[in-house]
């Protein structure tokens, strides 16, 4: 009895807190590593215990749609037009360049060829020359010039407003065609660029990789009232923040829905540096935007630039 009680006299304390102790240490520790990484609401939202469902995915994704709508209430095609040849031409020339540069383009060659009957005769090598700038001007007048051809011939000089007579244009695909229905004539449409097939892959939506099944992929998730729209603000979250080779994952608000959080600058203040138009402090890209675009300051360029004319019109007479 008497070794007994020596022998548990002379055992050392027990430590059963200690390793607790550290164990909440290194847990904390590697808490703190993971915040840094990606925020927790992130992770919440995105990568719960279990793989997200079906459901969980297109609640996830209709949620970030209403973020979007708030994000960018004024969200619309950024090429300027004012009917829907013009819409149709433009957007013709924006592939393989930037929506800027046709806007830059589209003024002079709209004033030079007014109606696809106009369009339909031009000489190929004097259409070249004006729509030069928007790259790959040989191959565009060419579409150009047949589009409006068959225009001319086939619909009586009007843009068609059905997708199966769109795509009969030369030039015109699926994207192209629901660009003009869902922006000239009210058709709802899921607009497939590199800016939307990129950000429906990288929300989880699809891992398709052809525009033609992204489209049906993603017209599954939402209702048809809301493609026309969703268009726009993937499009301008996509030129604006969640960019091909480097996304302002740190400035993105929609972070916490996004699987593909990390991929890019998590920095807050580093990736506000790489924010792209009006939310980097710059215009967007229309030259001539409507009145409640909030890129002021190309709207003010523009009025400044009809006054000045105007000045210059009573001045001259």
């Amino acid at each position: 009895m008497a070794e007994s009680k020596v022998r548990k006299a002379a055992e050392p304390e027990p430590a059963a807190k200690k390793p607790a102790v550290k164990s909440v240490a290194v847990k904390s520790a590697a808490e703190k590593k993971a915040a840094v990484k990606k925020p927790a609401a992130s992770r919440a939202a995105v990568r719960p215990g279990k793989p997200e469902t079906h459901l969980g995915m297109v609640r996830r994704a209709r949620r970030i749609n209403r973020e979007l709508a708030e994000l960018y209430p004024y969200a619309h095609p950024e090429l300027d037009f004012g009917n829907p040849f013009e819409l149709l031409v433009a957007t013709v020339l924006s592939a393989q360049t930037t929506d800027l540069r046709v806007n830059r383009t589209t003024p002079a060659l709209f004033a030079k060829y007014p109606t696809p009957e106009d369009m339909a005769a031009a000489v190929p090598e004097e259409l070249e020359e004006v729509i030069r700038p928007t790259g790959f001007f040989r191959a565009k007048a060419k579409s150009l010039i047949g589009l409006s051809i068959a225009l001319r011939d086939n619909f009586g000089g009007e843009v068609p407003g059905r997708l199966e007579d769109l795509v009969t244009l030369p030039g015109v695909g699926r994207k192209t065609a629901n660009v003009v229905l869902g922006n000239a004539f009210g058709v709802p449409g899921i607009t497939v660029d590199t800016h939307f097939g990129r950000l429906a892959r990288r929300f989880g939506w699809t891992a398709e990789e052809d525009p033609e099944k992204v489209e049906a992929a993603v017209a599954e998730i939402f209702p048809k009232s809301e493609w026309t729209m969703l268009s726009h603000r993937v499009v301008f979250h996509g030129r604006r923040i969640c960019h091909s080779r480097k996304p302002a994952c740190g400035a993105c608000p929609v972070a916490p829905l996004c699987p593909s959080y990390g991929e890019g600058e998590i920095d807050p203040e580093k990736a506000k540096k790489l924010l792209k138009y009006e939310m980097g402090g710059q215009p967007g890209q229309r030259l001539r935007p409507p009145a409640d675009f909030p890129g002021e300051a190309a709207a003010r360029a523009d009025a400044a630039a009809h006054h000045g004319e105007v000045a210059d019109m009573a001045v001259a007479g």
